[in-house]
């Protein structure tokens, strides 16, 4: 079987742990360059030494390389304003771009949530590591009613955390709420990201908040088998993601003030559905409480993948 050759630009954390991803678990991907601009980066190292052929010269020495032709994907980990210039030089080559940047130039995906509608785009966004571990749950619990207002918090040890993720926390709030309502579903979104400095580093959690009109309990029942069924969907390819506790389902007191949360004119919900997550990494690059590098790169291997699978089979 032929393989669909790739190239990583951005050798920090999350491009490194992304290349390690592809060598060891892609079925239908083949790495073909890791591209950085620090030259002592030990992303760049890593790669040298995984048999990957390596440039410090940017997207220029990607550009420059041989066997440039033959790279059909190429995977951005550098900032959401990095990533405006790399689109604007490799887009008109023909060249498929995952952005795992807050850049948000094409359209989101979530794998488990809306894969499929997107394979033929050019360059997709991955939103964020908050909204891959959190936006599927907004959207199982929208299959089942409609939801007025969400609110997703995602907590993740700030030694997980590199320079290109600081730099675009406020990206990274902006993209989820806005993948929030259209890829989730809800008529309003709201994202909080929390770089949590303990010592010894805290897993990744991820918390959902959904303000629903929902007062029949056999609803409930439904909200609850749904989330359950899209954690397990979410957990095929991210093996580390997985429920805190049970989904939990309360009335909102007639007292509580949540008028300013949902859209003017919208009925005003009877209950709150809160979902408590965890993701554990794989340690592939860093230790397992990085479970927000897992998820980011999980999701962007498996849309290559399926890229690539869907290439293959209309050969």
């Amino acid at each position: 079987m032929s393989r669909t050759k790739v190239a990583i630009i951005g050798s920090g954390n999350i491009g490194t742990d992304l290349m390690i991803k592809v060598l060891r678990n892609a079925e239908h991907l083949e790495m073909g360059a890791m591209v950085g601009i620090d030259p002592d980066s030990d992303g760049l190292a890593r790669a040298a030494r995984m048999g990957v052929q390596t440039t410090h010269e940017g997207v220029a020495g990607l550009m420059a390389l041989p066997d440039f032709p033959e790279i059909e994907i190429i995977f951005d980990a550098t900032s959401a304003k990095a990533h405006e210039a790399n689109a604007a030089q490799l887009g008109p080559l023909g060249k498929r771009l995952i952005d795992l940047t807050p850049a948000a130039i094409g359209p989101y995906v979530i794998p488990a949530v809306n894969l499929e509608e997107h394979l033929d785009a050019p360059n997709v966004n991955m939103v964020t590591c908050g909204g891959q571990a959190t936006i599927p749950v907004v959207a199982a619990v929208a299959r089942v009613v409609p939801v007025e207002y969400a609110e997703i918090v995602a907590s993740i040890a700030s030694k997980s955390a590199g320079p290109g993720t600081r730099a675009n926390i406020d990206e990274f709030t902006e993209t989820t709420s806005a993948a929030i309502t259209q890829v989730g579903g809800a008529k309003q979104g709201k994202a909080i990201i929390i770089l949590n400095p303990a010592e010894p580093p805290l897993i990744m959690r991820d918390t959902v908040f959904a303000l629903v009109d929902a007062p029949d309990p056999a609803v409930h029942e439904e909200i609850r088998r749904s989330v359950e069924k899209m954690v397990a969907d979410v957990a095929a390819y991210v093996p580390g993601y997985r429920l805190k506790q049970p989904v939990q389902i309360t009335e909102i007191p007639g007292d509580q003030p949540v008028e300013t949360l949902i859209a003017e004119g919208a009925q005003r919900p009877t209950h709150q559905v809160s979902v408590f997550l965890e993701v554990e990494g794989a340690a592939h690059y860093l230790p397992a409480y990085a479970g927000n590098l897992d998820i980011m790169t999980s999701a962007a291997v498996q849309m290559a993948e399926r890229i690539a699978a869907a290439k293959e089979a209309h050969k």
